[in-house]
């Protein structure tokens, strides 16, 4: 069968069939959906490199984690996982292949590499890390450019995230409405998201009077349960913790039970994201919720917008409080 065939049998004109099976924006979900059916049906298989040589299209979609400023962090943390489990489905439902790729930024010009090398249609990043400005630089002439990250005032790179200040604020209010009056950060506060998490934290704090402290450190597990341990070992016991992620607040919980102080009747622990683990922990662990799932939906349907020469702007996931047993 035919695409004309096909598009006989849908109702449609045979580029829209076209558009459908290429998962273009153009054709509503829908009708997409109907027609990738229908194609499955009647074993329709379109010659993908004769359309990508007539499109000039790759295929391919890049999906990258700048680590600029966490060499230590790999593939396998949840959160990572959970993101780009999610933008892989979506990217090969819509039949892209995907070039997924851990960049350590070696020099000043890895992410125009990326971009010029040919080999992809767009590129989604997950995380700034401390590459604002190569992101900024290189989003003024790529546009099929998408970012999960922080979103700052005048920012030209479209960027899909957290309302991290907001979650930050979300976990402060919940400590300080138990009674919290000693407040403890833990994690990196440099990379922008992290640093939009510790502001919107201090601000509640500063509002309600309360005192808290920043535990700056690299966020691997093993840094951050050695700083921990380390502060406990100093004597100075908080009895609230805020986490900058949630693998920051297991690696928390495991340095304050091996001290034996008692969560939460001591110190009560919020972690960030709901990785799946979280609900898992021992005490199960209090978090603030990135839906992870619509902005992956968010990222990709941007992303194939700007492929197509779309308009496309940035957009926020609220957060919301998911209370466990820690806090």
């Amino acid at each position: 069968m035919k695409l004309a065939d096909l598009a006989a049998l849908a109702g449609v004109s045979t580029a829209t069939v076209s558009r459908a099976l290429a998962g273009h924006s153009s054709v509503n979900e829908q009708t997409r959906e109907r027609i990738r059916v229908l194609a499955r049906e009647h074993d329709v298989r379109p010659n993908q490199l004769a359309r990508n040589l007539r499109m000039k299209s790759t295929g391919a979609i890049g999906l990258v984690l700048p680590l600029g400023h966490a060499k230590t962090q790999h593939l396998t943390d949840p959160f990572f996982l959970s993101l780009l489990g999610f933008l892989a489905d979506l990217l090969v439902e819509r039949g892209y292949d995907i070039l997924l790729s851990r960049v350590i930024p070696d020099a000043d010009d890895w992410l125009e590499r990326l971009v010029d090398s040919g080999r992809i249609d767009g590129l989604l990043l997950v995380g700034q890390s401390d590459q604002f400005a190569a992101i900024e630089r290189v989003s003024q002439r790529y546009r099929p450019l998408i970012v999960w990250g922080a979103n700052r005032p005048g920012q030209h790179h479209l960027t899909i995230g957290s309302d991290n200040v907001a979650g930050g604020r979300l976990a402060a209010e919940h400590l300080i409405a138990q009674g919290r009056q000693r407040l403890l950060f833990v994690g990196d506060p440099a990379p922008p998201e992290f640093a939009d998490r510790l502001a919107g934290f201090a601000a509640a704090a500063d509002e309600a009077g309360v005192a808290y402290t920043v535990l700056a450190t690299p966020m691997s597990p093993e840094a951050v349960h050695a700083a921990v341990a380390t502060h406990l070992a100093g004597g100075t016991v908080p009895d609230a913790i805020f986490a900058a992620s949630d693998v920051a607040a297991m690696s928390a919980l495991r340095a304050l039970a091996e001290a034996g102080i008692d969560v939460p009747t001591t110190t009560s622990v919020i972690g960030y994201d709901d990785v799946s683990l979280a609900a898992h922990t021992s005490p199960s662990l209090t978090t603030i919720r990135q839906d992870l799932a619509i902005g992956a939906e968010l990222m990709v349907d941007r992303l194939l917008k700007r492929v197509a020469g779309e308009p496309a702007e940035s957009a926020i996931v609220p957060p919301a409080l998911i209370k466990r047993q820690s806090a």
